[in-house]
């Protein structure tokens, strides 16, 4: 079948012929693949960079897809832990990782959307569950998954949400009930956040970095009670892979810093959550902007800017 096919982990994938081994036990059924979402955690995993991987060559990159089962049924499917992933004519998935579909729903908008969306949704319905009326701050709000947070906290019951990121148009098209700009002098950009942010109950965290590290410190430093909890979401790490913390916030502060991400929740508890995030992507209340692109064009998709919001989903 054609698949997008890496062959080394300093090249993009291109498209070829690939055989794959079939399904093997009641669980494994073959998927006809309709779209899949070119994220970034895709791109990591296809540079042999990503934490959950094992750096197996040849690989077929891609981690979910819409497709069909064989008996005609539309599914969202998850894959994990295989070098024969979603980015090809067809898959293998285990059907307890499959998703219904509605029918009539597009394909390419459920791709683009699902794994964006998810880091969010994953981070508020099961690593810090949200109860009604709590506040969130979104740091790193300018990026796809970062937008579409927003929506998903406003969704999930949060009264309030904050955001703070550096592309001022997409923070000011953000939706957040209040904006915060981290471009600028640190003395003012950590007042600026602490001003915004220091009441907030959960923070979702995609840069992690020397800007987490910024904004932990001004937003503790100004909270009016400090052993009110505050869980420290860690999503994403686009500032950087570390960050220095300082003992006295986790010694003067209830502060509970926590992980989100592949690996912190069960494969079960995911999957239960997929239908409604589905449903969510279908009725327009979390935005996307799907790129389609065809399956043979997957060099020039891999390495051709994308315009600012929206996400690559490769048609086969």
């Amino acid at each position: 079948m054609l698949a997008a096919v890496v062959r080394d982990f300093e090249a993009s994938p291109r498209c070829e012929e690939l055989e794959v081994p079939p399904p093997t036990g009641q669980n494994e059924a073959w998927v006809e693949v309709l779209a899949a979402g070119l994220h970034p955690r895709v791109r990591s995993g296809a540079a042999g960079k990503h934490y959950a991987d094992a750096r197996t060559l040849p690989m077929i990159p891609g981690i979910d897809a819409v497709g069909r089962l064989p008996d005609g049924r539309l599914v969202y499917c998850v894959v994990h832990d295989t070098p024969f992933g979603t980015m090809a004519e067809r898959v293998v998935v285990d059907r307890r990782r499959c998703a219904p579909l509605s029918e009539g729903v597009d394909p390419a908008a459920i791709a683009a959307a699902m794994n964006p969306a998810m880091s969010s949704w994953m981070a508020l319905r099961l690593r810090a569950p949200i109860q009604p009326g709590q506040s969130v701050f979104v740091l790193g709000v300018t990026g796809n998954a970062g937008q579409m947070a927003v929506e998903v906290a406003k969704l999930l019951g949060a009264g309030r949400v904050v955001g703070a990121g550096r592309e001022p148009g997409r923070l000011a098209s953000s939706g957040a009930d209040e904006a915060i700009s981290l471009v600028g002098d640190p003395a003012s950009v950590s007042a600026r956040l602490g001003k915004a942010a220091s009441e907030c109950d959960i923070v979702l965290d995609y840069l992690w970095g020397e800007p987490a590290a910024q904004a932990m410190m001004a937003i503790l430093t100004e909270r009016g009670d400090r052993s009110r909890p505050i869980d420290w979401v860690q999503i994403g790490s686009v500032a950087g892979p570390t960050m220095n913390l300082s003992s006295a916030a986790l010694r003067s502060t209830n502060l509970r810093v926590l992980g989100s991400g592949q690996g912190s929740v069960p494969v079960a508890q995911i999957v239960a959550e997929l239908p409604r995030i589905a449903d969510a992507i279908a009725a327009g209340k979390i935005t996307v902007n799907a790129l389609r692109m065809p399956l043979a064009d997957v060099e020039r998709a891999w390495t051709a800017p994308v315009p600012s919001g929206q996400r690559v989903v490769l048609i086969p």
